[in-house]
């Protein structure tokens, strides 16, 4: 029965030494896959290069599928699953920052620490820049702190907002993945055709 570490099948050290190896693990296959660079993780934003949505969707439904037939048969607690709580226009807000600095930028906060890892100065720049934010939002916690934690709906998850089977979600989340992937393909074809007939 999983998650191993809430019934206690291993101790708190160990468990930093399993993050460690699996973040290890992560950001290899990050760089493998070619999100190291922000020239092809900016591309998504022109639809020349899709890779960062197909990737990303693929690992949420593979996750998902995962998860619904791991707790199905018995191996796993989602109960025991930790889930943040939402608050909803921090977070919207939060988000949009986020993807201004995604598109400026070319990285998140994840592929910027791959970036630098390989030597790439713009990551090293972007860490910096994250570390800034860090510190002014530190700074200026207190000011926006009753906001930070407006909004709180509690342990949201899509199942209990739609009032559906967790099941039904991951057969819907995987169609709307599939229909993703059509539509990302379709835009990488169409914006090629266009930068062809530029040159």
């Amino acid at each position: 029965m999983m998650p191993y570490y809430k019934f206690d099948y291993f101790g708190f050290d160990f468990s930093l030494v399993i993050a460690f190896v699996i973040g290890i693990g992560f950001g290899f296959a990050l760089e493998r896959g070619g999100f190291g660079n922000a020239r092809i993780l900016a591309a998504q934003f022109y639809f020349t290069n899709m890779r960062v949505l197909k990737v990303m969707f693929s690992a949420i439904v593979t996750a998902m599928i995962g998860l619904f037939y791991f707790a199905w048969i018995g191996w796993l607690d989602l109960s025991l699953i930790y889930i943040g709580d939402t608050y909803l226009v921090p977070q919207i807000v939060g988000g949009f920052i986020l993807g201004v600095g995604f598109t400026i930028g070319g990285y998140c906060p994840g592929t910027s620490f791959v970036s630098a890892s390989t030597g790439r100065k713009d990551g090293i720049v972007f860490i910096l820049g994250i570390l800034f934010g860090i510190f002014v939002f530190g700074e200026i916690f207190p000011l926006i702190e009753d906001f930070y934690y407006s909004t709180n709906l509690g342990r949201a998850t899509l199942p209990d907002a739609l009032g559906l089977p967790y099941g039904m979600v991951v057969f819907l989340v995987v169609l709307m993945a599939i229909g993703a992937f059509a539509l990302a393909g379709w835009g990488e074809k169409v914006m090629s055709k266009k930068n062809w007939s530029r040159c």
